[in-house]
């Protein structure tokens, strides 16, 4: 029998030697300059439509936060999480993959969605949480979910989409398919303990599976270095043996040609791939933030100049693969469409308050029966307070 033992073959030494952190310098792979401009001698392989797309992706994920932030502020939804900054780390990556992988996120990658196909009307729906949204309106705005497009439904507690994603790619491996799952979470839900469970386990099974660490620098209000004190998140892939790479995620050519070439070795090696995307949000953590509590304006300025769309923008005009009238028109529809998604969203009844119990239980206990009875005696007391669900609009 095959001797087991990782100690057999661990090398020795006769004198104390304490491994310091900053032993392992790891770099961050970047090809375009703040400018746009290409860094090095060697430009990704990445077709025109391909180019373009990945910028009106991008865009159109902009107008949309832009376009919620403020039907927030209006009182038309509950809550919003913009990717204001960061929207190269998805939809780059989302480009970068096949179709037939499965994307497991966190709340922040409405981009690689958007990439999949998922329409403006499909934002809204589950954002206004009417008849038309698949969750049938059980969770928060901007948990969205299609199975069809390979896209897990969002979860709000931190990382549990991390382990789900291993043992997903585990069972990817298993059934002999030719796919990876692409995970994607914050280097605040790195600090969770299902961020370890779960890149363990990948390890040691052999999952194909990418986790993409957005570190944006704050967990809410927390900045890195009052999160941990090792060199990031690319430090602790490493530490688990797992293959990984720390790339500029406002580099939308880095973002994607890191991502392709993790996807590559996922499949050909049946391995797990880190990957720390080193990013910044410039919008608040979320509607319900003020960011100006714990980060100054002269650092947001820093980050803007890094804007991933400016840049991206830059280098398609250096390529000549940008029409500047035919974007500002594209620009100009979208935003029209994602305004007349949102009016006509709004519109639309909500789902009949029996569903969540009817839609649960074969037989509904007594208990919440009567709690149904009650909440509906409640709400014919005060219907202004309420949204009209379909049988009170009838």
């Amino acid at each position: 029998m095959q001797d087991r033992n990782h100690v057999a073959s661990v090398s020795t030494t006769h004198q104390v030697r304490i491994i310091e952190n900053g032993l392992l310098e790891i770099p961050m792979l970047q090809i375009l300059s703040p400018d746009g401009v290409i860094q090095g001698q060697d430009e990704p392989t990445i077709d025109e439509s391909t180019a373009q797309r990945i910028l009106e992706t991008m865009l159109f994920t902009r107008i949309l936060d832009e376009r919620m932030v403020s039907a927030q502020r209006q009182g038309r939804i509950s809550f919003y999480l913009a990717s204001t900054g960061e929207e190269a780390a998805s939809v780059a990556s989302a480009a970068a993959i096949s179709d037939q992988d499965m994307i497991m996120s966190q709340y922040r990658e409405q981009g690689a969605l958007a990439w999949r196909g998922y329409t403006p009307a499909q934002f809204m729906d589950q954002m206004f949480s009417n008849h038309n949204d698949p969750n049938k309106g059980r969770q928060m705005p901007i948990h969205y979910g299609d199975k069809p497009l390979n896209f897990m439904t969002i979860s709000s507690p931190l990382a549990t989409q991390i382990p789900q994603a291993a043992g997903f790619a585990y069972g990817q491996k298993m059934a002999g398919l030719d796919a990876i799952t692409l995970c994607y979470f914050g280097e605040g839900a790195a600090s969770e303990g299902d961020f370890h469970a779960g890149l363990n386990m990948a390890a040691v099974l052999a999952c194909p599976v990418i986790f993409l660490c957005r570190n944006n620098g704050y967990a809410i209000s927390t900045p890195a270095e009052e999160q941990f004190a090792g060199d990031g998140i690319a430090s602790r892939g490493i530490g688990y043996g797992i293959k990984t790479i720390r790339v500029d995620g406002n580099d939308p050519l880095a973002v994607y040609a890191a991502t392709a070439h993790a996807r590559d070795i996922a499949i050909k090696h049946a391995c797990p791939v880190l990957i720390e995307a080193m990013t910044y949000r410039l919008a608040a953590h979320s509607t319900s933030d003020d960011p100006s509590g714990y980060r100054s304006k002269k650092e947001e300025a820093n980050w803007q100049r890094k804007d991933p769309i400016v840049r991206f923008t830059a280098w398609l005009k250096r390529k000549g693969w940008l029409d500047e009238d035919s974007l500002a028109k594209n620009e100009s529809a979208m935003r029209q469409t994602v305004l007349t998604a949102l009016k006509a969203a709004e519109k639309e009844p909500i789902n009949p308050i029996d569903d969540l119990v009817t839609d649960v239980f074969d037989h509904v206990p007594w208990h919440l029966k009567e709690q149904i009875t009650a909440l509906k005696h409640h709400i014919q007391k005060y219907p202004d307070a309420y949204p009209k669900t379909a049988e009170r609009q009838q």
